[in-house]
Order: structure tokens, then C-alpha cells, then sequence
């Protein structure tokens, strides 16, 4: 308590309601088993069967949300951060859970190093000219 006379005020804001702390959504977890593979540019994809999130009284709102962002359009964890304005240790753990669910899956884009030259390609697009 910080003594200002104010009791547990400063854990509500008469705008936003109850304000809660990262830890509580996570319930006090910092990583997942999923974490080692979730940097910033890993892209989460929702799983097809993953139709009704929000009858599972399993998940948080905030692990709806995220396979709710990923439906439509694969999201990295970046941006899954920003858009749900939570910090990105909170998001992964989430995001581990929903992998650990089968919910969502994570995929990694393919480092430059591991695509094709271009002037492998060049080649190919020449040589498919001159057929």
C-alpha cells in the first residue's frame, strides 16, 4: 500500500474499471513450453478447428482474443503485442497455451539466408523464356 489514504483506489480506474496486472492473466507464469520457439517475428496462425474460442470457459478473453486476431490473418507476436496493448512476455505465455491447446500454431518466416539467390532465379525466369 502506498499509504496516500486512498485504500486499493489506485488499482481502479473509473475509465478502463479493474486494472490488471500481467502477471494475473498468466497466473504468475513467465514462460510456456512453447516459448523458446515464439521470438517477435514468429507468425501465429489459428487452427481450423478452432471455431467457438469463446464457449471454452478454459481460455481468458485475452487467449480469445489473440486466436480471434490470428483467424483471418496470420499475426506475429509483435504484432499480437501491440494490438492487444499487453507486453510481449504476457503474449507469449499466451500464445504458449494455445499451442499446448492446438488452437493456434506457430510458424517461423524462412530466414533470407535460406532463400534462393537471385540470380538462381533470374536464371530459372530466363530459361523458362527461352522454352
Amino acid at each position: 500500500m502506498s499509504g496516500d489514504g486512498q485504500g486499493t483506489s489506485h488499482w481502479f480506474d473509473d475509465d478502463a474499471g479493474p486494472v490488471v496486472r500481467p502477471y494475473a492473466m498468466t497466473r504468475g507464469r513467465t514462460t510456456s513450453p512453447a516459448q523458446h520457439r515464439l521470438d517477435l517475428i514468429a507468425v501465429v496462425v489459428a487452427e481450423p478447428h478452432a471455431d467457438d474460442t469463446e464457449a471454452d470457459h478454459s481460455l481468458s478473453p485475452e487467449h480469445v482474443d489473440i486466436v480471434e486476431l490470428c483467424r483471418d490473418t496470420p499475426q506475429s507476436v509483435a504484432e499480437l503485442a501491440a494490438e492487444l496493448d499487453l507486453p510481449v512476455g504476457v503474449v507469449r505465455v499466451l500464445i504458449g497455451d494455445l499451442v499446448h491447446e492446438e488452437m493456434v500454431h506457430v510458424t517461423r518466416p524462412v530466414p533470407p539466408a535460406e532463400l534462393p539467390d537471385e540470380s538462381i532465379l533470374r536464371d530459372v525466369i530466363n530459361g523458362l523464356r527461352a522454352l
